[in-house]
């Protein structure tokens, strides 16, 4: 059987026998011990904690080509992977939890997941490409499942649909007849993109948002796809964590300019059509002149590893003991490993050698400059994840132009989510008439919070886009936006498109996140009640997700709960001390009872974590402003510096400094606040005063005068600028 159909397998006395299964020493994990035995023939993992011992049986084995996994039963119908498995490159058990840790290059260390987390249950997150025809049966009420499936392991019938009906007609056939229909999906009449949507499901990094895809669906229609956002993804768009393949596809300029699939290179088992000498067959007849002048073009002698094309365009990784080729067919850029750690090919076979070594060698070819365009992209993805956006016109520019392609430019308008800059909106307008739907489908997410009559209109066009995941984004967004700005038509678009997005988080019952984005639909909505139960639901099912916590804390306070606020806000610090939002919201929450020494003492947190949270800075001003005037000004200052978007921050300051008499740089700050708001009254109506306050009455008026040619002044305000002046002349 091909890796597809033993995908799945029982425990027996065969499959140890076969696959020559040991077992183990002690693992140290979880401050308990852990061994696998073997006993006749039945196969089990012992926990021992002080004088101890559970016993674990073990059922199914997942994977088979670099790893095994197991499968025991942990109750509620519960099919759990245990914490060790067993590497069969090199015949060693090891520690499963351990090897899924992310390495990230800068940011906060990852830590391995208890091997009973959630995210290890295999009826909540393996099933769907370990097994064919599954049924879950999950019940939320229980927390519990009932999961039956017809066989183990990929078979046919993932391809090629149900064979019932197959069966049917066969059975009917006269002999010597030939059938219409032989009942199955064909797909040797599949397009390039029906055969790369048929093995997405299991190759990508994915959010399904359908329970119902057949091969020959489109992609789009039932599943949403990560891109450089996360950071499983080095900026470069190389792999760190696990990702599979469809990202880096995507990437892939040959399969974007040709009609090269999944099937061109691989057979439908999953292995590959040509190995061996034959390997650079698979390049044919695209790149025939780089094949048949091998060593000219690789710079390798015919023969070697170095010869061969997938070896430096298809460079191999690992990641948590799985092997994984790297599906973008870029070729090696050793400057992006200097500049982001990410790998690359020349220094995975040169182990001897440096990056510097690989990067002076590339930049001798001929096309020595092909490493600018991804490191320039890699640097402003690397900006944007830490909020950096000093460069937000270069990526706006990206967006606009679509420079890069759609991974690229899908990554830029997710991660435009953490900017609060208005240039924005102007981007994700224009992103919303891409011609890739996963583009489109993350700018009608984007547009979060903009009620502007064009957003408004844009997202009623999205509502009826012709791919689903374009068309649900864009209904959550809208929800926000309230029932009577729609005609009766527009409605009918949106209620269409927001049933179909609450039918997607039915996609998945059993998971938290589902609920969790349920909870957002329904504060969306104003359903206050319904987006708290979402909420509660959420956290129920995965008590260590913080982000339920946090937006269930945030409507407590908002219907006047301030104790479940709190009581979520000190659950998510209990998972994660040092989350940002949750020292913020809560300081904000004790700040608002008074319990000013508790506040600030969660705000101060808050400003550790992130040296750039605006919003804790300036509530520590306020805080500070009647014990400890200076600290109110330097913390006016960090706030200023962080978000100069925010006129409020430098009015703060001003105000501040103004107390302490330092006057020249109250003066100062408001008209540098001034110069880049005209518009903030606030700031003006304060500078008026200090001038008074110093006896400068011809600058108060020339600040006045120049208030009132101001476009889009309200008419109360004119007046009341028109009535200062009347004072300020008699």
């Amino acid at each position: 059987p091909s890796h597809h159909g033993k995908a799945m397998q029982p425990i027996t006395s065969v499959f140890l026998i076969e696959d020559s299964i040991p077992s183990s020493t002690d693992f140290a994990i979880e401050e308990k011990m852990y061994q696998m035995v073997i006993r006749d023939t039945t196969l089990l993992m012992l926990e021992k904690e002080q004088n101890q011992v559970a016993e674990f049986k073990i059922i199914w084995a997942l994977g088979g080509k670099n790893v095994y996994y197991f499968l025991t039963s942990i109750g509620q119908g519960k099919l759990q992977t245990i914490p060790l498995a067993y590497d069969l490159r090199i015949k060693k058990w090891y520690n499963n939890p351990e090897s899924a840790v992310r390495h990230f290059p800068e940011g906060n260390p990852d830590e391995a997941l208890p091997w009973k987390d959630r995210m290890y249950t295999f009826n909540t997150s393996c099933y769907s490409c370990h097994v064919s025809q599954l049924k879950t049966n999950y019940s939320l009420a229980s927390d519990s499942y009932n999961t039956t499936w017809k066989e183990p392991g990929i078979n046919c019938e993932t391809c090629h649909g149900p064979s019932s009906e197959h069966v049917r007609i066969f059975r009917n056939l006269k002999e010597g007849e030939e059938p219409d229909n032989i009942g199955l999906i064909v797909t040797k009449t599949f397009t390039p993109e029906q055969h790369n949507a048929s093995c997405a499901p299991c190759h990508a990094k994915m959010r399904p948002i359908t329970a119902s895809f057949m091969p020959g669906d489109r992609y789009y229609d039932n599943y949403d796809l990560t891109t450089l956002e996360h950071s499983d993804f080095y900026p470069d768009g190389r792999d760190l964590g696990e990702n599979y393949t469809m990202t880096g596809w995507a990437m892939n300029e040959c399969s974007i300019n040709s009609d090269m699939h999944c099937v061109t290179c691989h057979t439908s088992s999953g292995r590959t059509r040509f190995t061996g000498d034959e390997s650079n067959f698979l390049c044919l007849p695209c790149h025939k002149d780089n094949v048949d002048n091998v060593s000219l073009h690789s710079r390798h002698y015919e023969g070697s590893e170095g010869a061969v094309c997938i070896n430096c365009h298809m460079p191999k990784t690992e990641f948590g003991r799985m092997v994984r080729s790297d599906h973008s067919f870029r070729p090696p850029m050793p400057e992006a490993t200097l500049k982001f750690e990410s790998p690359n090919a020349c220094n995975i076979c040169h182990k001897d050698k440096s990056p510097e070594w690989a990067n002076q060698i590339v930049k001798t070819r001929k096309k020595n400059q092909y490493q600018e365009e991804t490191l320039f992209w890699a640097q402003l993805i690397k900006e944007a994840r830490t909020g950096n956006w000093e460069n937000l016109d270069q990526i706006l520019d990206i967006i606009k132009n679509d420079s890069y392609g759609e991974v690229v430019t899908n990554s830029f308008v997710r991660l435009l989510a953490g900017c609060d800059n208005e240039k924005k909106w102007d981007g994700l307008l224009l992103a919303l008439n891409n011609s890739s739907p996963l583009v489109r489908s993350s700018a009608a997410s984007g547009l979060t919070g903009n009620y502007t009559e064009e957003a408004r209109i844009a997202l009623v066009k999205a509502c009826s886009d012709d791919l689903r995941v374009v068309r649900i984004a864009a209904a959550l967004t809208i929800a926000s936006f309230p029932d009577d700005l729609f005609s009766i038509a527009e409605m009918e678009i949106i209620t269409k498109a927001t049933n179909e997005y609450k039918q997607s988080l039915l996609a998945r019952p059993d998971d938290w996140s589902a609920h969790y984005n349920m909870g957002i639909f329904y504060q969306n909505k104003g359903d206050l009640d319904n987006a708290v139960g979402s909420y509660e639901t959420s956290s129920r099912l995965y008590p260590e997700a913080i982000l339920p916590l946090i937006n269930s804390s945030v409507l407590y306070s908002y219907i006047g709960n301030p104790i479940k606020a709190e009581e979520s806000l000190k659950k998510a610090l209990q998972i994660d001390p040092d989350n940002e939002a949750a020292n913020l919201n809560l300081g904000l929450l004790l700040a608002e009872q008074g319990k000013t020494d508790d506040a600030i003492k969660a705000l101060l947190k808050a400003l550790e974590v992130n040296p750039k949270q605006a919003v804790a800075a300036y509530n520590l001003s306020v805080l500070n402003s009647g014990v400890n005037i200076e600290e109110a000004i330097r913390f006016a200052i960090i706030a200023c510096e962080a978000a100069p978007e925010n006129p409020r921050y430098g009015y703060t300051l001003a105000f501040f400094q103004n107390q302490a008499g330092f006057t020249g740089n109250a003066i100062k700050t408001l008209n540098e606040v001034l110069q880049k708001h005209p518009s903030d009254l606030n700031s003006a109506y304060l500078l008026g005063d200090i001038y008074l306050q110093d006896g400068n009455t011809n600058k108060a008026l020339n600040l006045y005068y120049n208030l009132l040619i101001l476009e889009n002044l309200q008419d109360s305000d004119k007046l009341r600028i028109q009535q200062i002046i009347s004072q300020l002349e008699s």
